[in-house]
């Protein structure tokens, strides 16, 4: 990593730790995976469920949990745009694709914290929830963290690619909480969009595709929307 980069990604990580609203939403991220965790254990104890999956319990938080990494990849990528703060970024980092880089390894590396940390409370509270006799699975559990942290980054190429907060980030939660499962009862093609794709890389039984599939379907979202961002980031004025 050259010494620029590592500048970069430096920088990026300081302003994502300042930012009360990156906070706020990592904090509210563990938050969410606690109470929904502690929720489903007492709704499986009303029940009278034997026992309690702590696996199967924390990946059920996953659904809440993507609105977290998603804001946390639109608002790194999008919090410039409503002042003069990005020229003031371009003087320092004149070059472009060196600053979209930096900051999407700032985002990855916030999201990545995030994600784990929600996971593990998750898992936590669902342990506690079955009197400690969770046998954890570490592929699910890692698929769900790569799925949350990749959805984010989709939200965060994206808001480079349309340049503003809200657009971006309206347009990503629409999709994962609207178009996406109102696609799925549709259509079996809706396997290919990127939450959908996403999926396979922790659910059972999958949504239509293998977990290496899935995870290449959402990469290849990330990819050409990112491709599309650096392009119109490289060619507009800030």
């Amino acid at each position: 990593m050259s010494r620029a980069f590592a500048d970069v990604v430096g920088a990026e990580v300081d302003k994502l730790r300042t930012l009360p609203i990156v906070v706020a939403t990592a904090l509210g991220t563990v938050g969410t995976a606690v109470t929904v965790a502690a929720a489903l254990v007492a709704a499986a104890r009303r029940t009278g469920a034997a026992g309690v999956d702590g696996t199967a319990t924390t990946l059920r938080t996953v659904a809440f949990l993507q609105v977290g990494t998603i804001l946390l990849g639109v608002v790194g990528a999008a919090v410039e745009y409503g002042g003069n703060q990005l020229r003031t970024t371009l003087v320092a980092c004149p070059n472009r694709l060196l600053l979209l880089a930096g900051r999407a390894v700032a985002y990855l590396a916030v999201a990545t914290v995030t994600s784990g940390a929600a996971l593990g409370a998750g898992l936590l509270v669902a342990g506690l929830g079955a009197g400690g006799s969770v046998r954890p699975d570490p592929g699910r559990l890692v698929g769900a963290a790569a799925y949350l942290v990749g959805i984010g980054l989709l939200g965060h190429v994206l808001a480079v690619l349309l340049r503003a907060l809200v657009p971006a980030l309206v347009a990503m939660l629409g999709l994962v909480l609207v178009v996406s499962p109102l696609l799925a009862g549709l259509t079996g093609y809706a396997r290919l969009l990127p939450d959908r794709a996403g999926q396979a890389l922790y659910a059972v039984p999958s949504p239509g595709l293998t977990a290496p599939d899935g995870g290449l379907v959402l990469l290849g979202w990330i990819v050409a929307v990112g491709a599309a961002a650096a392009t119109t980031f490289r060619r507009l004025d800030a």
